[in-house]
């Protein structure tokens, strides 16, 4: 099926981006206190009990973690409830869709939005971090190219539920049953390796496992030659859920 995708993709974008900066500070503050409570409760409090982690603090193996999952967190909320919102209650898609923007072109809008969105947050943690003497790498500077890759994944499932739901209510199922254990078993607070092998299969599955181990040896300057892998493997997520959501809310309008 051809796709009606055009540079119109980039007026989507820019609408939602002139409206969040009239609320970018508070939305920022938001984002930026979460993964801070993370770092202390965890790195400081837990991290006290804990002993090094492949020759790490406890603070400096979760940093990296903590930069991936607050991407993830970012990108999952305005594809869910922000995207929800402007289709369901402002009736924003119908108003563009009568326009020469084609559903498509609103659709991918959303996405790289939600991919904006997401990097802007993890940089902004990344920056964070890198004051507070977490990043040890100049090969650091990537990361904002990975958490663009991989936030696009993000932006696709969430868009995905977003074209699912009937009501609002129900992306609480979204984040209990599938962004809160990829948050909490896909490598931000302990290595994989040390869960049984069905548990490390399902995390291998999860895009945010994929995206930690790339994040966390570039900050740490810790180069692997299994990069590519990981690469590939978002790379085959985003380009394999790249049509669902386009399909749903195609099908969603019309009906």
């Amino acid at each position: 099926m051809r796709l009606e995708i055009s540079h119109r993709t980039w007026k989507v974008f820019w609408r939602n981006f002139v409206v969040f900066r009239k609320t970018w500070l508070a939305n920022i503050m938001f984002n930026f206190v979460e993964p801070l409570l993370y770092l202390g409760a965890m790195g400081l409090g837990l991290g006290a009990y804990v002993p090094s982690i492949e020759g790490l603090t406890y603070l400096q193996f979760i940093a990296p973690g903590i930069i991936a999952s607050s991407a993830m967190w970012a990108t999952a909320s305005e594809c869910t409830y922000d995207s929800f919102t402007r289709m369901h209650y402002q009736k924003i898609y119908h108003a563009l869709v009568v326009t020469p923007i084609s559903l498509e072109e609103i659709v991918l809008g959303e996405l790289l939005f939600g991919t904006f969105k997401g990097v802007l947050y993890g940089t902004v943690i990344l920056l964070v971090e890198a004051a507070l003497g977490l990043i040890l790498s100049p090969l650091s500077l990537l990361i904002p190219l990975v958490l663009a890759l991989s936030c696009f994944t993000f932006a696709e499932l969430s868009m995905i539920w977003t074209g699912l739901v009937p009501k609002i209510d129900t992306f609480s199922y979204y984040f209990t049953l599938i962004i809160t254990p990829m948050f909490l078993f896909s490598g931000v607070f302990f290595p994989v390796q040390a869960m049984p092998s069905f548990a490390r299969g399902l995390a291998f599955s999860s895009p945010l496992y994929h995206t930690v181990e790339l994040v966390r040896p570039l900050a740490l300057g810790q180069a692997t030659s299994t990069a590519w892998l990981h690469i590939l493997w978002l790379v085959g997520f985003s380009v394999l859920f790249f049509y669902p959501p386009i399909y749903l809310f195609k099908h969603r309008l019309l009906k």
